[in-house]
């Protein structure tokens, strides 16, 4: 009686743990291997988007971070020039025997009347790309990219009617000045040219912006504008130091 009574319990809790229903351990397991399937598939499924997500915002275009970097570049531009001028009005007011200013050659006003004609085609393109007009965006920087280089020959034909004359910097410093104001203001319209470059490529190779990509093209076309802009209003600054400031 004790052997069968020991196989009959035996068989009894076999017979309960093969039983689904019955046997905790059995539902508990299955139960766990459920929620544990399923939270693992939850969280698999959950964390997959989200740092799919967070890529994405992570990549995703801010436009205030670009204007953070033209600010902080112009602040440099300003500065820059501002140390220069500063010295130009010290040594200029000095009146030292090397000071002996001339003639502005007739290159400088044509640079002052291309340059004043950049920007407002440039201001005419940015106008277009905010509309999304890829024709009219096309024709505009086109005109001022060329109205750029133009504006770099008329200061290379300037700078060469000068030595041509005998004005050189080691005998004048005005002279001196004239070429390192204008090389520097020349160097810096001509970063400007590259900016601009870039955006004539990407308005040239895609026939519709939209979404993100439009609004790059239109954060970039209005920080490139300022930087083109200031090269306009520089040169007008030392247009007036050169030419009426001697």
């Amino acid at each position: 009686m004790e052997v069968g009574t020991l196989e009959t319990v035996v068989e009894t809790k076999e017979n309960r743990r093969r039983r689904p229903g019955l046997s905790g351990t059995g539902s508990g397991g299955s139960g766990g291997n459920k929620r544990g399937g399923g939270g693992g598939g939850n969280n698999g499924g959950d964390d997959s988007p989200n740092n799919s997500r967070d890529v994405q915002e992570t990549e995703r275009y801010k436009p205030n971070k670009s204007k953070i970097l033209m600010w902080f570049l112009l602040v440099v531009v300003i500065m820059t020039f501002g140390g220069l001028i500063g010295a130009y009005i010290v040594i200029s007011t000095n009146k030292v025997l090397e000071w002996q200013p001339f003639v502005l050659p007739v290159q400088v006003w044509i640079s002052t009347l291309l340059i004043l004609l950049s920007s407002f085609s440039y201001e005419a393109a940015r106008r277009a790309i905010e509309k999304e007009d890829q024709p009219k965006s096309k024709k505009w920087l086109m005109t001022t990219t060329v109205l750029g280089a133009a504006f770099i020959s008329s200061q290379i034909l300037a700078w060469w009617a000068l030595v041509r004359q005998g004005f050189y910097v080691q005998s004048n410093q005005y002279a001196g000045f004239f070429y390192i104001l204008t090389a520097v203001h020349a160097l810096h319209v001509l970063g400007g040219l590259v900016a601009l470059g870039s955006i004539v490529l990407r308005t040239w190779n895609h026939q519709t912006e939209n979404g993100e990509s439009a609004l790059r093209l239109k954060t970039m076309a209005q920080v490139v504008g300022w930087y083109w802009h200031l090269m306009g209003g520089l040169w007008l600054t030392l247009l007036f130091l050169l030419g009426f400031w001697k």
